[in-house]
């Protein structure tokens, strides 16, 4: 699983208010919990992964960084990981979720596994979001468009209001491929954005640049 767009973009732009707790769902090699470990020097990242081999890389990222006494992996699915920690709050929650609802599988089962899901994950996924984001918490997930709209109606059956909307494109007169969404117990109206990666071929816009500037020595 390498680092990838979606990933960064998701661990730079996820927020929340002073977070003590963070929650991070499927979260890989650990490159996002890692991204928010360093933003938010107070807060303890718990960091769920279903993948071994994926979880065990995380565990060595983690143990490697100047932040492993606030990083912890949970190596198993998120709906055992909430059924054995019940009572577990967060104030931000983050996913970069399983892309494809109803697709057709991916050769490689890894990939099929990282990749695609049904809409009842989502179902599932959303419900228990809800049951343990704190009070004034934040979640935010990064979708394709085609799953976003469905996130969104779930995020309403489940008491929770869309706080912002930020839509993703390669270029200017791209079509939009992703959306960041955050939502929260609050209802407030959506503050709605775009943000454009490349300002051509190989070349990253400056806004770009500098949301993932304090990550990667490249920039």
């Amino acid at each position: 699983m390498k680092i990838n767009t979606d990933g960064v973009l998701l661990g730079t732009i996820a927020d929340a208010e002073s977070p003590y707790s963070i929650l991070d769902i499927g979260t890989g090699t650990g490159v996002i919990a890692l991204m928010l470990a360093q933003r938010f020097a107070n807060a303890r990242v718990d960091a769920v992964e279903i993948d071994n081999v994926a979880a065990k890389t995380a565990t060595a990222n983690f143990a490697n960084s100047v932040f492993n006494d606030r990083l912890t992996v949970f190596p198993t699915d998120i709906q055992t990981f909430f059924d054995e920690h019940t009572d577990n709050k967060y104030d931000l929650i983050v996913s970069n979720p399983p892309f494809f609802i109803n697709s057709l599988e991916s050769p490689k089962a890894k990939k099929t596994l990282a990749k695609h899901t049904n809409a009842d994950f989502f179902e599932e996924l959303m419900k228990d979001i809800t049951g343990h984001l704190s009070t004034n918490g934040t979640c935010w997930l990064v979708l394709p468009i085609q799953t976003a709209g469905l996130i969104k109606a779930l995020a309403i059956e489940n008491g929770m209001y869309l706080q912002k909307k930020i839509s993703i494109r390669s270029f200017e007169h791209s079509e939009q491929h992703r959306e960041i969404v955050c939502f929260s117990f609050e209802e407030v109206s959506t503050e709605i954005s775009i943000l454009t990666i490349y300002k051509a071929a190989n070349i990253y816009t400056e806004e770009y640049k500098k949301l993932l500037q304090p990550y990667f020595i490249a920039f």
